[in-house]
């Protein structure tokens, strides 16, 4: 961000186009395209346009946005991790150029300060703000060089929702974009619900003010096509508002908003959101906004995988992208999201690459291009699989566990493990009795899951990872209070009762020095209280674990589940190094955890 505010010579709103904008004293809500008691209308007027894509096209990403609006929130940890696996995939080159993030809360300033850490060029991280000035100071306050912001285009949204018209609604957006143009941000303006939009009387005069804006403060305005409803068509000859090829090119020839500042974000409302993203590269738009998974408000947003598929098969090149990194994120979601990716899903799911001919292994080997769609082995990382028969043998067996729970080097499963025989054998016995159809993946799995359990993880194990992920979010934050840091042990214990009062599943906490002597007084829950009296300040832990390894590893240790002998209580230990101000190992902090009641508050969390 610029040292010093882009001081910008302001215009009347009347040097704008604003007497462009159609004002209406009632909205127009298209009736005879959206009529609502029927299904909404295609509109043909005979216009044909030819394809005119840009010089460049790429992705950017709304995953943490408008993907976490379509299932639980993930944690700061899984941000970092699906943060890690888009900047691979996308390349050195940054195919994925940006992906945007919301600053509300303490959780998603806590993932964009980390994210931030990691020092990547690509994707850049950039923000999502509403068109309020005071949302405008989040963005400053993290040092974001580019933000969202809600520009709503439609009459739906401008009378119905904000309760405005036309003109006011201008002003109002006017005034945020100039904001963070004077702080020399550049604004990414999100045209909502466009497919919906007067384009003539306001959505093209209001593109063509933020052009201007632009130029006089020399710096690009951006605008984000957002097809709200999914109500955008790609058909040749299809009228405005619902054609994406007439709502680039509007935006490009009468709008004169450059190729490079124009972004698409659909919706798959009606199935076509990634031919929609398709048709607005080739028709001049340089940017398609996707998520992982295709995860969004309602019925999804653009597949990021589905897009970098495209993207090769448009240009005939990989961008330099990491198409394999597909393979990690599915594997990802599924292992240790808990997210059951629907099996028929393109290049994820189970089954995408399976065939179910009842070939047997050999014959997938020879003729696997008969039934695969590309070589999914070498450019995604996922061999073929096939669909379980008699005629499979347990080297067939071998190969569906290993595709369908993507093992490779030594985790993979050789056609000699005992369980593959005994899954084969059971296999057979269904062929005995008079089967003539392949396994389904759901009666594999049971068999599998009867016979090799290890490959699963048990609900209890999903249990335990999610409980130690919480305390572990816990415990890196009170680390990090400058009252810990200062090893002042009364200092330390206000931090530490606050702790104790806002998560009743904290059993005990306390903190040592480097030799291991407590240093603290006993902070417990009221009713232990008088379980700890025997524990006094200067008790030696040198010799526990949870001490030793913070001490040997400079991370945070978290024990196995045991009984407390104070308590009875199955509990696990927490322990983290604490670092003075000059960044000096000085201590251990430490945090006995009530499992059980921790675990009942994951579990409401995740409700």
């Amino acid at each position: 961000m610029p040292e010093r505010k882009q001081k910008l010579i302001r215009k009347s709103y009347s040097d704008f186009p604003l007497d462009e904008v159609v004002e209406r004293d009632e909205p127009n809500l298209y009736r005879e395209i959206f009529p609502y008691s029927e299904v909404c209308k295609v509109p043909f007027d005979g216009v044909l346009l030819p394809p005119s894509p840009p010089d460049e096209i790429w992705l950017t990403d709304t995953t943490f946005r408008d993907g976490q609006q379509a299932r639980a929130p993930y944690t700061p940890d899984q941000i970092v991790t699906l943060f890690k696996f888009l900047h691979r995939l996308g390349g050195q080159k940054g195919m994925i150029r940006q992906t945007e993030f919301f600053l509300y809360s303490d959780k998603d300033k806590e993932a964009v300060r980390r994210c931030q850490e990691l020092g990547y060029r690509f994707p850049e991280i950039t923000a999502w703000i509403r068109a309020v000035k005071e949302d405008f100071k989040l963005v400053k306050a993290m040092g974001l060089r580019e933000t969202g912001i809600l520009t709503s285009v439609s009459d739906y949204h401008i009378y119905l929702k904000l309760g405005k018209k036309r003109r006011e609604a201008f002003r109002d957006y006017m005034e945020v974009v100039e904001a963070a143009l004077e702080e020399g941000v550049v604004p990414r303006c999100h045209f909502e619900d466009v497919t919906r939009a007067d384009i003539y009387g306001f959505v093209v005069p209001f593109a063509r003010a933020l052009v201007e804006a632009g130029e006089e403060a020399k710096i690009p305005v951006k605008i984000r096509l957002c097809d709200t409803m999914g109500y955008g068509v790609p058909h040749a000859g299809a009228a405005l508002p619902r054609s994406v090829p007439r709502l680039v090119r509007a935006m490009i020839d009468d709008a004169g908003v450059a190729s490079e500042c124009l972004e698409w974000h659909g919706h798959n409302d009606f199935h076509k959101v990634l031919v929609n993203g398709s048709t607005a590269w080739l028709y001049g738009c340089s940017a398609v906004n996707g998520t992982l998974l295709g995860f969004g408000e309602r019925t999804g947003n653009p597949p990021i995988e589905g897009m970098v598929i495209e993207y090769m098969e448009l240009t005939g090149t990989d961008g330099g992208m990491d198409a394999t990194a597909i393979t990690d994120i599915r594997n990802y979601f599924e292992r240790e999201l808990d997210f059951q990716i629907p099996a028929w899903m393109p290049f994820v799911g189970a089954d995408f690459n399976t065939t179910k001919a009842g070939i047997h292994i050999d014959g997938l080997v020879k003729n696997e291009e008969i039934y695969n769609i590309f070589d999914t082995d070498k450019i995604l990382n996922r061999p073929m699989a096939i669909a379980v028969t008699d005629k499979s043998g347990m080297a067939g067996v071998a190969h569906w566990i290993n595709t369908h729970f993507a093992l490779t080097g030594e985790k993979k499963i050789d056609k000699r493990h005992p369980g593959v025989a005994k899954v084969f054998r059971s296999v057979m016995r269904s062929y005995e009795t008079g089967r003539s159809t392949g396994m389904s993946n759901e009666e594999m799995e049971r068999k599998v899951r009867n016979y090799m359990p290890q490959l699963f993880v048990s609900d209890y194990d999903k249990l335990k990872k999610r409980v130690r992920d919480g305390v572990t979010h816990i415990i890196q934050r009170i680390v990090e209070e400058p009252d810990i840091r200062s090893m002042d042990g009364e200092s330390m214990e206000r931090v530490m009762r606050e702790a104790a009062e806002e998560h009743p599943f904290i059993q005990f906490i306390y903190a040592t020095d480097m030799e291991g002597k407590k240093i603290t007084k006993n902070i417990t829950q009221i009713e232990d209280k008088a379980k700890y009296a025997d524990y006094e300040v200067f008790d030696n832990y040198a010799d526990r674990f949870w001490f030793q390894e913070p001490i040997h590893t400079g991370k945070i240790s978290v024990t196995d589940i045991y009984a407390s002998k104070v308590t009875g209580r199955l509990t696990l230990t927490v322990s983290a190094p604490v670092y003075n101000e000059e960044d000096e190992m000085a201590g251990v902090l430490a945090i006995d955890i009530k499992f059980e009641e921790l675990a009942r508050h994951e579990d409401e969390e995740e409700d």
